[in-house]
């Protein structure tokens, strides 16, 4: 089969997103998800085109990539061809030649779903395992229980809390009111809820935001956020459950997060709030 390899550009951005809609599954380890993109449209629509890679045959997309940095891929496959060996190399032979367009010379790392073939091709030419990630799955088949904080969806009245909260969680100050009416006036953003909860005092003290990919499919926690004035006091757990219930509105079969390895309070975290973790995985990377 003939593979080409695109930017897609801005006009291209829904056939990516689509694509990554239909390859979401419970069946399936954690991938790269619309939300994902979703998240990513923080940077503008132009940044993200600019960021993003698809790999087509006689027009069907069958592999995307997200540059989650300069140096940094998150690649996904078309579940049928997770296996294909013609893929696999292609996708390889793109991955090592700077003048494909898709990552730099020198070391690079890139996260790609386990029980792909790619992995094993990668391992194969030298790349490496680096680092470990905890991807944990809460299931919305029943009711979620109640978090006990006040959540409201935030909306243009309210971003500022929004945002407020996430550059306290994150000690960035980039995730602005401005930016937050970036986010929202992405076509993503007709599928993701803000939230924020609110302590017995009126504080805000949480924040997160979901991702649906659509009625039946497996929705995405991106970001997820205390606010360091008030942690370790069950927040984190709170705002997990509060997650879990607005992507269940949405009509999302499961919820979905991941995290590395190394924090373990996280992981904990997740747990607390009924996200069971999957078996972890491990980047690739290539250290020349």
């Amino acid at each position: 089969m003939t593979i080409d390899l695109n930017e897609p550009g801005v006009d291209g951005l829904a056939g990516a997103v689509e694509a990554l809609r239909v390859w979401q599954d419970d069946r399936t380890p954690l991938q790269l998800h619309p939300g994902d993109l979703g998240w990513a449209w923080t940077l503008g629509a132009e940044r993200l085109a600019a960021a993003v890679r698809t790999w087509s045959v006689a027009g069907r997309i069958i592999a995307v990539g997200y540059l989650d940095g300069p140096d940094v891929l998150r690649l996904t496959t078309a579940p049928d061809l997770r296996q294909d060996g013609t893929l696999a190399r292609r996708l390889l032979a793109d991955l090592n030649d700077p003048e494909r367009g898709v990552l730099p010379p020198g070391k690079v790392g890139i996260e790609v779903p386990d029980g792909a073939l790619l992995r094993e091709v990668l391992l194969a030419a030298g790349w490496i395992p680096d680092e470990p990630w905890t991807p944990l799955r809460r299931d919305l088949a029943a009711p979620v229980e109640d978090c006990g904080l006040r959540v409201e969806v935030a909306g243009p009245g309210t971003a500022g809390v929004r945002t407020a909260v996430h550059r306290s969680a994150f000690g960035s100050p980039r995730f602005t009111e401005e930016i937050w009416h970036v986010l929202a006036a992405g076509p993503l953003y007709a599928d993701a809820r803000c939230l924020i909860g609110y302590d017995d005092r009126d504080n805000a003290v949480a924040a997160a935001t979901v991702w649906s990919a659509g009625p039946g499919k497996p929705g995405l926690l991106e970001p997820v956020g205390v606010h360091a004035d008030h942690r370790r006091r069950g927040y984190g757990t709170a705002i997990g459950v509060a997650a879990a219930a607005a992507l269940r509105a949405l009509g999302a079969s499961s919820a979905l997060v991941s995290t590395p390895s190394a924090n373990a309070a996280a992981v904990a975290t997740y747990r607390a709030a009924g996200y069971e973790p999957s078996p972890e995985r491990l980047d690739v990377s290539r250290t020349a």
